[in-house]
């Protein structure tokens, strides 16, 4: 279920978290696959089965938080920038996931969930913020430039303001 925000730049999906597994690469349906198998191995191994935990998938141009859904707790968050690949599972149209990676270690890992309708709106949506990201970073950068060209014109003027002073100053002398 898509939960429109009062920020107009965020938006809420309740989904079921499966799982985050490390991948050794950052992109490929492969990936997703061979994730999710890894998943259902783990579930089966174990004694006890671990429940498909319901989450709240915030996305905004910044990122992607995970959050608990009855405590509000974060359980991940990450920046789109660190997001190298995202989409639905084709052997499992209602499984999706994303690769991102880890902010601090030169490691992927692969965040896969379950949303039995929204799937492949949710992938798009994903997919939209990515582009808009950046966009909104080269516009960022081009901005950053100008600012830093209007700072060095700046420089100069005042240097040539202080040159005139010292030559006025010394005519009036």
């Amino acid at each position: 279920m898509m939960d429109a925000l009062e920020d107009d730049n965020e938006i809420s999906f309740s989904v079921k978290f499966l799982g985050r597994v490390e991948v050794v690469r950052p992109d490929g349906l492969q990936i997703l696959e061979e994730a999710a198998r890894s998943l259902k191995t783990q579930d089966h191994s174990s004694e006890k089965a671990a429940k498909k935990s319901k989450v709240h998938l915030f996305l905004s141009l910044s990122g992607i938080d995970i959050l608990e859904n009855k405590t509000k707790f974060l359980l991940y968050s990450c920046s789109l920038s660190t997001i190298s690949f995202c989409a639905v599972l084709p052997s499992s149209p209602k499984v999706f996931g994303f690769v991102a990676r880890h902010p601090a270690a030169d490691v992927y890992h692969c965040y896969l969930f379950q949303n039995k309708k929204f799937s492949h709106v949710l992938v798009s949506v994903v997919g939209d913020a990515f582009r808009a990201s950046k966009k909104e970073e080269s516009i960022r950068g081009g901005r950053d430039l100008i600012v830093e060209a209007l700072r060095h014109k700046n420089k100069m003027l005042q240097r040539e303001n202080d040159e005139l002073k010292r030559r006025l100053a010394g005519q009036i002398n």
